[in-house]
């Protein structure tokens, strides 16, 4: 099973280890109640590097309704399982006390990007994410850090940040994991009552088929969707809806 951690200061011992041994570290962020998708994030970690660290926090800032924090799954012991199948080998869990030892005084913004498509329906969530992922960076002090292509902005956000900010680590990206109807994997997916789940996976049916972003809007939202948006960006598609209490995120290559 892999090692768990819970302060920064036992991690910046064990990297100081691996680091005079000369062992690579790649580093997994996520908020845990792990799928196949982050299994795909472990597998390409260990795939590339000597290490794998995983990190498993549920992040207070990000979240723009209070209800979505208290309501998203903690589920460490299953994770840890699932963690260890892939070869993870340290598993870092810290508390928000440890992750904010100043509140939120101190925080990363982007000022364009961050507002559009997801950001425009989420005031602030996107300066949550980057907060903490440059929390998480600095403290893995990892060669390679791996991030999946369903969060699209994010990911963008994410090697903005990086580049920003000169920061070393390598950002990976890995391609999204989906059910055999086509709805991409995510957490959320099991907020769904039966009848949203048979209706989901036309989400990305009807990205994929129609003509323009706007004859996808109309039909998502024929089909029973609520539609944040759909738009064609840079060669991709991007499109978020809501299912009764779930939001879900898609993108597909155009």
């Amino acid at each position: 099973m892999p090692r768990i951690i819970t302060t920064v200061a036992e991690w910046r011992d064990r990297r100081a280890v691996h680091r005079t041994a000369g062992r690579s570290v790649g580093f997994v962020p996520t908020m845990g109640a792990l799928h196949a998708g982050h299994a795909a994030l472990f597998a390409a970690a260990r795939r590339d590097n000597d290490v794998v660290l995983a990190s498993v926090f549920v992040n207070p800032t990000q979240f723009d309704e209070k209800n979505d924090f208290e309501l998203y799954p903690r589920t460490l012991e299953r994770d840890t399982t699932l963690m260890a199948e892939k070869g993870v080998d340290v598993v870092f869990a810290p508390s928000v006390a440890e992750m904010y030892p100043n509140g939120t005084r101190y925080a990363v913004t982007e000022s364009e990007y961050s507002r559009e498509l997801c950001g425009a329906h989420r005031p602030g969530h996107f300066n949550g994410v980057l907060t903490v992922v440059m929390k998480l960076l600095q403290i893995a002090d990892a060669e390679r850090a791996y991030f999946g292509e369903k969060d699209y902005q994010q990911l963008q956000l994410v090697r903005g940040l990086a580049e920003a900010f000169s920061l070393p680590t390598e950002i990976i990206a890995c391609p999204i994991v989906r059910e055999p109807d086509g709805l991409a994997l995510s957490s959320r997916n099991a907020r769904l009552s039966p009848a949203e789940r048979a209706l989901a996976p036309q989400f990305f049916h009807i990205l994929t088929t129609a003509p323009t972003a706007a004859a996808a809007a109309a039909a998502l939202a024929a089909a029973g969707f609520i539609v944040d948006y759909v738009e064609d960006r840079a060669g991709r598609r991007l499109g978020a809806v809501r299912l009764g209490q779930t939001r879900l995120i898609d993108n597909v290559p155009r």
